[in-house]
Order: structure tokens, then C-alpha cells, then sequence
């Protein structure tokens, strides 16, 4: 697969669910799922699937990353926005790696600094669930 169809498809995964989001955000606020919802079944497993998978991707985040600052602000950017963060950091290490190492390079080249798109998105998710987490139940 090549460098410009991965950044294809991980721009399509960014974007699509940027704009799926906003729409939900302006549907309904995030925390007013009626509880019916919360406790169906495939809810639950949905929830844990999504779960399990950025955690999968986390620990491919640990190979690549030698910060225990920069893995931390990743483990908090995924848990809380998801496929987002998960887009964000693909598109990152596409525009980090050397197109000449190949889909090899690009899966297992390391990395000593923190930079700034990983403390960038945890703080945004973590403002993100906040304001939804306090905002008043008719807001």
C-alpha cells in the first residue's frame, strides 16, 4: 500500500468522523444518551470493541514512541477521541517517515520527542469531555 493511500484513507477516517461528531455534538449533547441506551447489549459490547481496539493501537504507539510522556499524552488523546486521535497519529508518522524504508520503516521507526500533536489532543479531549461533563442538562 502506498505512503499516498494510507494518508488518503486516514485523511477520509479524520474528516469523516470530525463532521460525524459535530453533527452528533449539535444533536445531542454527549452525556445525554438516555439510559436505555447505555444498558443495551450491543452498546456494551460496541463500547468494549471500540475499547479494545484503541488499546490494541496503543501498544503499537509504546513500539514506536520512547517517551513514557509522549506514550502517556497518546494513551489519554485515544481514550478520549478515539479514532481521531488514532487518524491523527497515522497522519503524523506518514509525514515523519522516509518513503524510501517502505510500509516496513514506517510501522517499526522510533521516536525520542514528545512533539506537540499528542499534549495537543489529550488536552482538547479532555476540555471536550469536561464541557460536556458540566454543561447543564438542558444546555
Amino acid at each position: 500500500m502506498s505512503f499516498g493511500l494510507l494518508r488518503l484513507l486516514f485523511g477520509g477516517v479524520l474528516v469523516s468522523m470530525l463532521a460525524v461528531t459535530t453533527w452528533a455534538s449539535f444533536q445531542c449533547p454527549l452525556f445525554a444518551v438516555p439510559r436505555e441506551v447505555f444498558q443495551h447489549p450491543w452498546f456494551i459490547a460496541t463500547l468494549f470493541d471500540a475499547y479494545w481496539g484503541f488499546i490494541t493501537f496503543f501498544v503499537w504507539v509504546c513500539a514506536k514512541e520512547n517517551s513514557g510522556l509522549a506514550r502517556a499524552v497518546w494513551l489519554v488523546a485515544i481514550l478520549l477521541l478515539g479514532n481521531i486521535a488514532m487518524a491523527s497519529y497515522c497522519l503524523l508518522e506518514l509525514s515523519r517517515a522516509d518513503p524510501a524504508a517502505g510500509i516496513r520503516g514506517l510501522l517499526v521507526a522510533r521516536h525520542d520527542k514528545v512533539g506537540l500533536l499528542g499534549p495537543a489532543l489529550a488536552g482538547i479531549g479532555a476540555v471536550v469531555v469536561a464541557v460536556a461533563w458540566f454543561a447543564p442538562a438542558g444546555a
